[in-house]
């Protein structure tokens, strides 16, 4: 078991050499690193490493836990079942650490954007409990961007150059061109940038961010009285009618601001029974992405000033707006202007894995001031909040938390939301996922096969355990990471490792499966 460890392990790091002290290096770590990495691949330990960091998935940062658990028979009192972390190889029972942020975990983040890829796509084509006739009603794949806050650098269609032609002056008060002839490519450091630092208003993107999850409330304000108003019924009755489900992510933009990628289904009336009624057929897909799209034009928003020096601000998405059909196999929308639930799913939950720090770049000048701005803010409204000797907790003012949130850049809002009934929760996916590990481990026990296709709805069931059963438990909190850098260098590549090799299978799927289409196409 050692040997077959230490070569899954080896495989994953890069191909070591001796330098010219004949000390084994390994390339992209450095001494201390690559000195902790052999020894751990030389312990007597390694097995039992290998064993707790494989359970985790080989997470960045695992929690490590110490105390015991009993599951009793709440009606007899018999003892089910019994755990103790004092039984495991480390001592400690280890546990994903569950951040969903790519820069933080991969190994978590990748399994954060599977279960949101489960639950978008349950919600686009059925599944997961979802009936498949979900499939059929409108749904829209829509892109919600924040409005121009001052010119900035980007990259324009076509090969066009940046900015071409000045609005006004050609320089600014501070000397600056306000042109940019300079045709910018993807990796360019100028792109978010904008062409004055010192004619930006940097308070405004960061009140515009701070309000933005307000602004989307809104638009779904808006959207459900268009729908009415395309009915021909009060909004008071909508729900009698049809009710809006969605699925939304947001995601930053070079420039520092966020912009919501949403899928929002059309369903029926609201008091049907497990939800996901059939639309009606006087709202097609082209029409509810108009809908959208003027919903969106229409959301405005005052936003209080952030103390007696500030304005207050009158706030509104940007004028560019992607609202498209999305289509299914049970849907028959243009092909040329539809997305794939796939590729949409795919979309929502890579964009829920990124934070500030996953998309852009914090060494960016830009940034950095926007950082320091929130902060900035954040302290005169404490300071206000001190000077006046207001009453009440400062989180009950418009702006009081503002500064906890400077690192997101102001922005306050949930990366990942959804409406309640337009899929399965996050819950109930990892619910079933710990089902199937135990389903599997069992199987292994007895030497059998086991078909988790099949056993779906099995494993998605509510669960009811609690009202036959009693877990009664005592843990400690010990520490988080790995012992030493060689651990947690041997685990983020592992966990990379791993990627590439479902990104192969992956890719190898995709490839069948259009072979098959081939091969059904030509009989």
């Amino acid at each position: 078991m050692s040997l077959e460890t230490v070569n899954a392990l080896w495989a994953a790091l890069p191909r070591p050499r001796f330098d010219e002290n004949n000390v084994l290096h390994l390339p992209g770590y450095d001494k201390h690193q690559s000195k902790a990495i052999v020894a751990r691949l030389v312990s007597e330990d390694l097995d039992a490493w290998s064993m707790a960091a494989s359970r985790v998935g080989y997470c960045s940062n695992p929690v490590h836990l110490v105390g015991s658990s009993t599951t009793i028979d709440a009606t007899t009192g018999e003892v089910l079942a019994s755990y103790s972390s004092a039984d495991e190889s480390l001592g400690s029972t280890v546990v994903r650490c569950g951040n969903r942020r790519e820069s933080a975990c991969p190994s978590c983040s990748r399994l954060y954007a599977a279960d949101m890829f489960q639950l978008i796509r349950a919600g686009v084509r059925g599944g997961k409990t979802v009936p498949t006739e979900v499939a059929d009603n409108p749904l829209v794949f829509a892109t919600l961007t924040a409005p121009s806050l001052g010119p900035v650098h980007g990259v324009r269609d076509n090969g066009r150059r940046c900015r071409p032609h000045a609005h006004g002056q050609p320089r600014c008060q501070h000397g600056r061109s306000t042109r940019c002839m300079t045709v910018h490519t993807d990796s360019d450091a100028l792109l978010g940038q904008p062409l004055c630092s010192d004619c930006y208003d940097y308070a405004s993107p960061v009140v515009w961010q701070w309000w933005a999850p307000e602004l989307w409330r809104r638009f779904t304000i808006t959207l459900r009285r268009s729908l009415a108003h395309h009915l021909g019924i009060p909004a008071t009755r909508l729900h009698e009618v049809v009710t809006v489900q969605y699925a939304k992510v947001a995601e930053y933009q070079r420039r520092g601001l966020v912009h919501f990628h949403a899928l929002i289904r059309l369903d029926g009336p609201r008091d049907v029974e497990g939800g996901f009624a059939p639309a009606p057929r006087k709202v097609t897909p082209t029409i509810l992405a108009r809908l959208v799209r003027d919903a969106v034009a229409a959301v405005r928003f005052t936003a209080p000033p952030v103390d007696d020096h500030d304005a207050p601000r009158v706030l509104a998405f940007g004028r560019q707006v992607d609202a498209r059909p999305v289509t299914t196999a049970r849907r028959t929308d243009d092909p040329g202007t539809a997305l794939s639930p796939e590729q949409v799913a795919g979309y929502l939950a890579k964009y829920a894995t990124k934070a500030a720090a996953d998309t852009t770049d914090h060494s960016n000048p830009h940034l950095r001031r926007i950082q320091h701005t929130a902060e900035q803010l954040g302290r005169r409204v404490e300071g206000d909040w001190v000077a006046t000797g207001r009453q009440g907790p400062l989180a009950d003012l418009p702006y009081g938390l503002l500064g906890k949130w400077a690192h997101e850049l102001g922005f306050r809002g949930h990366f990942a939301t959804k409406s309640r009934r337009y899929s399965v929760t996050l819950g109930q996916l990892r619910r079933a996922r710990r089902r199937a590990q135990q389903l599997v481990a069992d199987a292994n026990r007895r030497g059998e096969a086991i078909d988790l296709a099949s056993m779906e709805a099995q494993l998605m069931a509510v669960d009811d355990d609690h009202t036959t059963t009693l877990v009664i438990g005592s843990w400690t909190y010990t520490h988080t990471g790995w012992d030493t850098p060689g651990d947690a260098a041997l685990a983020k590549a592992a966990a990379a490792a791993a990627r590439a090799h479902d990104q192969e299978r992956a890719a190898a799927r995709r490839l069948d499966s259009r072979k098959d289409v081939g091969d059904v196409s030509q009989t």
